[in-house]
């Protein structure tokens, strides 16, 4: 018996998180290659190896960084980088010679998938977000699947080929691999992150009033790696500095990777951060109170749209950044404090909005697709 011949798909786009559990789910159903279209440092201008790199390359996938550009609000140095973009992708697709390619959202995927479509390689993409930008309406013109993660976007694309999956999360953050965020005493614990990459303005928030967060909570902070900002360095210099109660009040980090998360989310009462979707996704998953402080430049408002949707159940405050200040910050976290337990039983009504079998339900329809189940 000829063993058939395993199918190869190329992953691409900007959320690499939601990509990881749709890989596991396909694993089971089938033998595939994987490769991955991404960023290899974490900003421009950087050199700094991006968490999706290193992420990826931990799971022994191959890596192909993609330099391209993006239209919106952008000038002419990033225009001059869609057709570069455009290229390097085309080179890759011939290289790999892929059976699909898997597009998760962002400007990054519109030029594999475009190079895709010309190379008649078939296209599959999820949108993670309640609102999508112009990337993704573009990929969403040449693939044959659109994977949506909340109902609400079932309108905005072609019914035939759109199916409601939600949105794939990490099995890990249900998972506690370590007791290491543990405190003393019984203050609330308060996770502060402004994911993967971290969010200078909000380590700045923290900074200007370290000591006084402290007086009041336990804080797990996720600061990210900039080597622009250097916020880890500046605020480890400065919790080296406080008293040393204070100092096991305070546990900082540049990014708690998949052996961790899960446990400081269980440590974690209320949480600080963005709200892009996979966040929001999985402090519903959780049912955790939330300060969200969405990325005001992100197309179409998507982040705040994201907020609302924990903030019109009652289990999240959004805090605009226009008025994040140490002081507004703390005011945040101190009301939800004030009235923890009604605050945390309006968030865990968020947990009927995700459907935790999201990453299985895309593999199965990938598998139909490839006319493999």
């Amino acid at each position: 018996m000829v063993k058939s011949k395993s199918k190869r798909i190329v992953i691409t786009g900007g959320h690499h998180t939601p990509a990881l559990p749709v890989i596991e789910e396909l694993k089971k159903k089938g033998d595939f290659e994987f490769y991955w279209v991404g960023h290899q440092t974490s900003l421009r201008g950087e050199e700094t190896a991006s968490v999706e790199m290193k992420t990826v390359k931990k799971l022994g996938i191959p890596f192909y960084d993609l330099r391209a550009g993006k239209l919106y609000k952008a000038g002419f140095g990033e225009w001059i980088k869609i057709p570069l973009g455009f290229l390097r992708a085309f080179y890759f697709l011939l290289k790999v010679r892929p059976d699909l390619v898997f597009s998760f959202g962002g400007y990054l995927a519109a030029p594999v998938v475009l190079a895709a479509f010309i190379l008649r390689i078939p296209s599959v993409t999820h949108e993670q977000t309640v609102a999508f930008g112009w990337a993704n309406r573009f990929v969403a013109c040449f693939a044959k699947r659109i994977f949506v993660s909340w109902e609400q976007s079932l309108t905005h694309f072609p019914s035939k080929k759109t199916v409601l999956t939600g949105n794939p999360l990490r099995s890990v953050i249900f998972e506690k691999k370590t007791n290491r965020f543990r405190f003393r005493g019984d203050l609330p614990v308060v996770y502060i992150t402004g994911g993967k990459q971290g969010a200078h303005v909000i380590n700045e928030a923290v900074r200007a009033a370290l000591s006084r967060f402290l007086e009041g909570y336990n804080v797990i902070h996720q600061t990210g790696s900039s080597e622009v900002f250097q916020d880890y360095q500046k605020l480890i210099l400065l919790r080296n500095q406080l008293p040393k109660n204070l100092q096991g009040r305070y546990i900082i980090q540049e990014y708690f990777g998949e052996g961790e998360i899960g446990a400081v989310f269980a440590s974690a009462d209320i949480v600080v951060g963005r709200s892009g979707a996979n966040t929001v996704s999985e402090l519903a998953a959780l049912g955790k109170p939330a300060v969200l402080i969405p990325i005001p430049w992100v197309s179409h408002q998507e982040q705040f749209k994201n907020a609302q949707l924990l903030a019109d159940l009652g289990g999240a405050i959004i805090l605009p950044q226009d008025r994040l200040t140490s002081a507004a910050l703390r005011e945040s976290i101190d009301q939800i404090a004030s009235d923890f337990p009604r605050y945390r039983r309006l968030a865990a009504e968020a947990k009927k909005m995700v459907d935790l079998n999201a990453a299985s339900k895309i593999a199965r329809e990938v598998t139909h697709l490839l006319n493999l189940g």
